[in-house]
């Protein structure tokens, strides 16, 4: 669960520490005080949106921070898979931005924020504002039910998805094969051309660097020359060479009168025997240079046909005999055009027979799943105040395969007796579509290892008696789960384990937001502010204190 939550210059929160609890946790404020400002700091924390519109302007760097207690052992097992330490049972994340560049962390421990993501799928379940408009789209209702259904899908889906790649690849290869006779033999034609235009070369690896130096050698030969002349002049027996030979005769007639003397001869000699060696090595290489202008020609013109392959067929030889292995390969293929083409549709058949069974699969287990499914959500959305409401999802077969299968499926609902069931997304209000949600939400959680579930506003266009159940179905997931909700509802701030306040303050010239746990006194103020707008009488504050009551009663 998630146990902490530090954010620092973000917004118009300056920094805040909230220390989250068991149960229920609320988040209720005036309308604009900052409390989409901390749900856009989980987010940043788990690198599901960046620092953009985030970061507060001049400070030197911006923070999100979440501290999780993982004591779960599936979920433990899960996150020491993805390489995740678990010496405790604290896993924190965090994500730093300073001069323009965001740095992400788990443990300590700086990651991708791909690693993040997946660490945060397993720890946390974001509800946001407008995932309620997720059910307007068809295609969301399959993803939900294969949610639910994960356990029973096991591999298959990744499995189907793999063979659905497969598929693509040679199907795309088959199109493509379509060839003509005049066309194959155009294309053999130049393949041909290609191929032997590279191997008349005869090309060996590591050959141009060699011609380089080489090239760069012989193009300046006459100045190498003149410069290794004159450093022979210099060192040899008309220059240093000599002087160091009349130094050592010098110290010879001396050096047996003091040991001193005896060690600078030494000294002296290997350097007299250095300057030999290096005038016989330099005189060596003046003679051996070649400034041939034949040799340099045809360097020169070997380089040119390298690079001229380059240009055309890869910028390195290694890449130039691998661009000809391919068009070898290309060249194989026509040569032997019809059992290649054959050989290409029996693999392709075989592809789409065993897409076919896994799509099929695939169905039969989305089948059984969605009547589970349709039972469990039925009977959570009467919880939640549907008295005669009917659900069923809908089948329905595509022509073509997708990365899910050959299924669309389709929420199906009645909320009135004598109605014909019809799509959701044709029939569902605002606030409809948050409650099916929240029940959609409700049996998930049952069978998720997610222990932190959020939901931003769940309360979007409902009141009286139907926000009062969804308050007790909050309450109920509460007990299993760790539950933050912000709200605009006294029902459900009422049914708070652990209620914080969201203030914006002006201090000075400076507005910024500021987060803190209310007690009991300060809950009931709450929910009176809620209640009664703003001006709290004593009948409000009585009738905030008998809500909270009665809160506690049905949560017994």
């Amino acid at each position: 669960m998630l146990v902490n939550i530090h954010v620092k210059n973000m917004a118009l929160i300056k920094e805040a520490d909230i220390a989250l609890g068991n149960g229920l946790n609320i988040l209720s404020g005036e309308t604009g005080a900052g409390k989409s400002i901390l749900l856009g700091a989980i987010a940043v924390a788990l690198g599901l949106q960046g620092f953009k519109g985030f970061a507060r302007e001049g400070a030197e760097y911006a923070l999100s921070e979440l501290v999780f207690v993982a004591e779960n052992p599936e979920q433990r097992a899960l996150l020491e898979e993805l390489g995740i330490p678990m010496e405790e049972d604290e896993v924190i994340i965090s994500r730093r931005l300073s001069k323009g560049r965001a740095a992400s962390k788990i443990n300590g421990e700086t990651v991708p924020v791909s690693l993040v993501k997946k660490v945060g799928a397993l720890l946390i379940d974001i509800h946001g504002q407008h995932e309620n408009q997720a059910l307007l789209h068809i295609r969301k209702h399959l993803e939900l039910l294969d949610d639910f259904a994960k356990e029973n899908l096991g591999d298959l889906r990744e499995e189907y998805q793999e063979s659905y790649r497969k598929y693509g690849e040679l199907k795309k290869e088959l199109e493509q094969a379509q060839l003509d006779n005049a066309a194959r033999a155009k294309e053999m034609d130049f393949l041909s051309f290609e191929i032997a235009e590279i191997e008349e070369a005869s090309l060996q690896k590591g050959e141009d660097e060699s011609l380089e130096e080489d090239y760069k050698k012989l193009a300046n030969g006459r100045e190498i020359l003149e410069a290794v002349t004159e450093a022979y002049h210099l060192c040899g027996t008309d220059g240093a060479s000599d002087s160091t030979g009349r130094a050592l005769r010098s110290l010879a007639s001396v050096a047996e009168y003091d040991s001193s003397l005896k060690a600078l001869y030494e000294q002296l000699l290997d350097v007299d025997n250095l300057l030999n060696d290096f005038s016989r090595e330099v005189s060596a290489y003046a003679q051996e240079l070649d400034a041939d202008e034949e040799t340099l020609r045809c360097t020169e013109e070997r380089l040119d046909l390298i690079n001229r392959l380059k240009t055309k067929y890869g910028n390195t030889i290694e890449a130039i005999l691998g661009y000809k292995e391919e068009k070898e390969k290309r060249f194989q293929v026509l040569e032997h055009y019809e059992e290649y083409l054959a050989e290409l549709e029996s693999r392709f058949a075989a592809c789409r027979k065993k897409l076919d069974e896994q799509a099929e699969a695939l169905t039969r287990i989305r089948k059984k799943a969605a009547v589970r499914f349709s039972e469990q959500v039925c009977q959570a959305l009467q919880e939640l105040n549907f008295l005669d409401v009917r659900f069923e999802l809908e089948f329905r077969r595509l022509e073509d395969y997708t990365a899910s299968g050959l299924d669309e499926v389709c929420f199906m609902i009645s909320t009135n007796p004598g109605q014909p069931l019809r799509p959701v997304q044709d029939t569902a209000s605002g606030g409809e579509l948050s409650r099916i949600m929240l029940a959609v939400k409700s049996i998930m959680a049952d069978q998720e290892k997610v222990e932190t579930l959020i939901f931003d506003e769940i309360d979007s266009g409902i009141s009286g008696r139907t926000a009062q159940k969804v308050s007790e179905k909050l309450a109920v997931i509460a007990g299993t789960h760790q539950v933050i909700c912000i709200t605009h509802l006294a029902q459900i701030a009422a049914m708070a384990d652990v209620h914080f306040m969201i203030e914006k303050k002006v201090l000075g010239e400076e507005t910024q937001t500021s987060i803190r746990q209310l007690d009991e006194r300060e809950s009931i103020e709450e929910l009176a502010r809620i209640l009664g707008g703003a001006k709290i009488t004593q009948t409000v504050l009585d009738g905030a204190k008998e809500m909270k009551e009665l809160a506690k009663t049905s949560k017994k």
